[in-house]
Formats: structure tokens, sequence, C-alpha cells
């Protein structure tokens, strides 16, 4: 997987996707560098006894457990303390709604520089990065910084709609191609750190999301706006997190992934946004190897462009998609059959599906984990100044972005380290909820039912790992 998030369309690798234009016009020797020093030191590690051992965790894991007499169980959830809540209703929606709108407009009118456009680093770093990794370990910390809540809440009373369109019919399909959309403008369309376009693409799905909120009603956010629907579900995997009620709120601790218990199974819509997740986040990193550019016959050392490969990174984004969910409904399909289950696939399918929100949360931290450590200093930078007048509130170095630390042999084995964790942790949580979801079916599968689901775990530690140490395009 990759290690830097969009910042440049002229210049720097702006994250994994990006650096696949690595020689083009599209890079910055800077950052490209740095890169190419992170990847020098991690081909001198031992990666592959990392992923061999990572892959015999992950199997011995899930074997031992489908021989325990009894499943995994998880202790309740308790509260630690609670407040009574002070703020009007849809404030921060508003506040959000509000900074938003002034991002974009410094995006047309502010530096056209990505990597000191505040815009540009909001989106891909903070708000892409940096939230997600905040969500994993505070919950839905999205829900308060929702720049729709509020303005629909608003414009509904002063219209005095209170009924809906219809949307809800659709289910989560309209998430599934938001979701679709931002992956395809990250990691295949020419120029998605130029502050213009990003404005512009930014403003116009605002207005959309609004339109049909509006229309429908706030809870359609819950289903039919994909950056909801995305934290959403990062948000149960997560230790700690705030319940609201109606006059105070409580900060509530429980083991990671409990509230994924208590989730009902996904239907077809959600199933497909799950192997979105996955699949974009795999896509994003293979798509700048070595591997991948041979495939395409191209030489990474005298890359072409971006739009140069166009059209196959957006058949190769979908066949992703495509080919993550079928290997995955295979798997299960493969253990029904072994078990000899009988009913209605989906509702085994539905349940199992649940398992997989830690995997693709944890690819998500690892493959960024480099971007918030590099492209987050922009981002300071840009939130010090952000209309490029040469302020300097915070008394920062006049150098003092560095990306030395990728070239130091003890650093960046930290860091490979870190991304290793997130990747066998999340498939060590995946297997045991897993295990926990089976237990709960009547009745429950059999030993060897686990064998296609354990194989695939293993399948997908192995390739996360390999997509964070292999060479790639830089």
């Amino acid at each position: 997987m990759s290690s830097h998030s969009p910042v440049a369309p002229e210049r720097a690798p702006p994250r994994g996707f990006v650096a696949l234009a690595a020689g083009a016009a599209l890079l910055r020797p800077a950052a490209a560098s740095a890169h190419a020093g992170e990847r020098m030191v991690i081909l001198t590690l031992p990666t592959g006894y990392y992923s061999l051992g990572a892959a015999l965790v992950v199997a011995l894991t899930a074997l031992i457990g489908a021989f325990l007499p009894r499943r995994p169980s998880w202790p309740a959830a308790r509260s630690l303390f609670g407040w009574r809540r002070r703020l009007p209703p849809g404030l921060t929606s508003w506040l959000a709604a509000l900074l938003l709108w002034a991002l974009i407009l410094n995006g047309f009118f502010g530096t056209s520089d990505p990597l000191d456009n505040l815009l540009v680093q909001t989106v891909w770093t903070l708000l892409w990065v940096g939230l997600p990794l905040l969500a994993l370990a505070f919950g839905d910390v999205w829900r308060p910084l929702n720049p729709w809540r509020g303005p629909v809440r608003s414009l509904r009373r002063l219209i005095g709609r209170d009924g809906s369109a219809g949307l809800a019919r659709l289910g989560h399909w309209p998430a599934v191609a938001g979701l679709f959309a931002f992956a395809w403008f990250e990691i295949v369309s020419l120029a998605p750190a130029d502050p213009a376009v990003l404005a512009r693409a930014v403003a116009a799905y605002w207005l959309l999301m609004l339109g049909l909120a509006v229309i429908e009603g706030e809870a359609w956010l819950e289903r039919g706006e994909f950056l909801t629907v995305y934290f959403g579900f990062v948000a149960r995997i997560a230790p700690l997190w705030v319940e609201q009620g109606a006059e105070r709120s409580r900060l509530m601790a429980a083991l990671p992934g409990t509230r994924i218990l208590a989730m009902p199974p996904l239907d077809r819509g959600q199933t497909a946004f799950v192997a979105l997740m996955l699949a974009s986040v795999t896509f994003d990193g293979l798509s700048e190897t070595f591997w991948w550019l041979a495939r395409l016959g191209l030489n990474p050392l005298d890359f072409p462009g971006r739009s140069a490969v166009i059209g196959a990174n957006t058949a190769g984004l979908v066949a992703g998609w495509l080919l993550t969910g079928a290997t995955i409904l295979g798997a299960m399909a493969l253990g029904r059959h072994i078990a000899g289950a009988a009913g209605p696939f989906w509702r085994d399918a539905g349940p199992a599906m649940l398992a997989f929100l830690p995997i693709a949360a944890g690819y998500h931290a690892a493959h960024y984990l480099v971007a918030l450590l590099t492209n987050g200093q922009y981002a300071v930078v840009a939130a010090s100044d952000p209309f490029g007048r040469g302020w300097n509130p915070l008394g920062l170095p006049e150098h003092w972005v560095s990306f030395g630390f990728l070239g130091d042999a003890g650093a960046v084995q930290v860091i490979w380290n870190l991304q290793f964790g997130l990747i066998l942790g999340a498939h060590l949580l995946a297997v045991v909820l897993g295990l926990s979801i089976a237990g709960r079916s009547d009745p429950p599968p059999t030993r060897a039912a686990h064998l296609p689901m354990t194989a695939l775990m293993v399948a997908y530690t192995v390739l996360g790992l390999w997509l964070l140490s292999t060479p790639v395009a830089a």
C-alpha cells in the first residue's frame, strides 16, 4: 500500500495513487525522494518473514477458535462518565458547513500550490487520513462535524417539509455510488489535488447531498451520504465512543469491535460498500507497484503520466471491487456448502460481512500512516498561513517540514512495525468477530466450514503486507 496523500497535481505525489504518476508532471522531487528513501529502507527489512509470521498467526487464531468448545464472548460496554449537553442541536454542523465553504473559497481564490492550500490539505490529509484514525479510537467523530445535518434540519423547517420522496427505497446504493466516485476521483482522475478542481468537486457534492437530504429528510444521510456511512462503520470498531441521549451524553468504553456484534446483518448495498472500502485502498496501493505497471507494459522509471492509464486504472478499480466482493462471497458460499447449510444465502452472508469492517479500516489506517506523518506537516503550515500571506502565528521554523525520518532506518522500522501491527490486528479482530458471529447461527457451522474464510483472511493478510513492502514507482 502507498504512503502519500494527494498534495500536488503538478509537483508532488499526492498519496499512494498519485505515486502512480511518478516521473511525470504530477511529481514533486522532494516528496518523491522521501517516498523512495522509505521504500529503500523497507526493502532491507525481513518483510517476507513478517508476512509469513502474520499469516501463521491469523491461521492459528482462526483454527484454534474454531475448535474451542465455546465461541469467544465479549464483555458488555460500560459508562465511564456523563455530562449534560449544552450546545444547541445542529450548531456544530452549521459551523462545519460555514468552515467548509470558507475552505471552498480558499480553493478557488487561495494559493494554487496544493502543498500550501488549506482546502487540499483539509480534504486529503485531515479529513481522509486523520479523521478515520480518530474514529478508530474515539467513535463517530464525524457526526458533530457533519456539514449537512444542521442546514438540512433548518431548511426543512423553513419550507415546512416533513415528508420524503421515497429515496429510502434505494437503501445504501447512493452511498456506494458516492464512495466509488470519490475513489475514482482520488485514484484515477487527472488532478485531484488541484485546488480549483477540488473546490468545484466539493461544492458540487455538498449541494447535491443537501438537496437530496432536504427532499428526503436528515435521516437519509445515514444511508445515502458516503462519508456518513463510512465513518459510521469505522466508528463501530472504536473502544471509546460518546452515546448521546436527549439531554445527557455518556462516554462509553468496551473492547474494540464490541459494537459490531450489535449491528444488524449487512444488506446487499452495505456489503457492496464494505467491499469497495477494502478494494479502493487495495487498488490505490496496487496501482503504483512495479507489478501493476508491468502489467500495463509501462516502465515505472519513465512513467508517461496519469492520462496514459486513466482507462486501465478505471477498469482496474472496478475489477478490484468486483474481485473483492466475489472472493468474500465465494468463501462464504463454499463454507456453507461444506457445512451443508440450507436456507437463503444472505441469512448467513449478511452477518458474516460485519467481520470485514476491521479489515477495511485497518487497511485504511496502515495505507495512509506515512501520509499523515508527511503531508500532515504541510497541513499544519497551511493552517498557519491559509491565505499565503507569509503568516506564521505558530512560530514554525522556515524549513519546518522535513521527510528526513523516512531515510532513517530506525524510524522507518518503527513505521513498518506500526503498519504491520495495524494489518495483523485488524485481521485478528476480524477472525474473532467472525467466530463470534458464526457461533450465533442456528445451527452453528461445522469446524471445516471455517476453512474457506480462514484461507481468505490469510490471503488478505499477506496481500496487505506485500503492498506495504513491494517496490513502487516513486
